[in-house]
């Protein structure tokens, strides 16, 4: 790995949630790429390219389903090769830090206390811990109370 991809890991990793950050220190995710590097035989550059492309969904600036054939096209493997590496990160890194992630929005999300709202937010949602993330109070709407020489509004006899 260059000190130019290390670097920029760096700054990415820094600039993610701490949820985020503490879910992908759980795998060590560049090991694991490296492994698979070895396995498929890439070069240096090649691996490089491969770290890239899952640094960029672990950050969520490249969505997961795209990840196979970002691998295809950047890493310069065939179809068949591109998923099977998808695959075996997808089980070894992108699982598991996925799993740390939603243990950790869990834990948040119950040292919190919970309003009706919330709740209510939870069970329609289906489950879906950002319910108990926190919003911003509505917006107050003032309305003007006394009309001052509205030309369309009647006038009391």
């Amino acid at each position: 790995m260059t000190e130019k991809l290390k670097q920029v890991i760096k700054r990415e990793m820094d600039g993610l949630p701490k949820e985020n950050q503490e879910a992908i220190a759980l795998v060590d995710w560049i090991k694991i790429t490296e492994e698979i590097g070895k396995k498929y035989l890439f070069n240096e550059s090649d691996l490089n390219d491969f770290q890239t492309q899952t640094l960029l969904v672990l950050i969520g600036v490249e969505d997961a389903d795209f990840y196979s054939q970002n691998i295809e096209n950047e890493v310069g493997t065939n179809k068949k090769t591109a998923d099977q590496i998808a695959e075996e990160v997808l089980q070894k890194i992108f699982n598991p830090i996925g799993k740390a992630l939603v243990d950790n929005l869990k834990k948040i999300a119950l040292s919190k206390d919970a309003n009706h709202e919330q709740n209510i937010g939870f069970i329609l949602s289906g489950g879906n811990y950002s319910a108990f993330a926190e919003k911003e109070p509505p917006h107050k709407v003032v309305l003007p109370t006394e009309h001052k020489e509205d030309p369309y509004r009647e006038k009391p006899e």
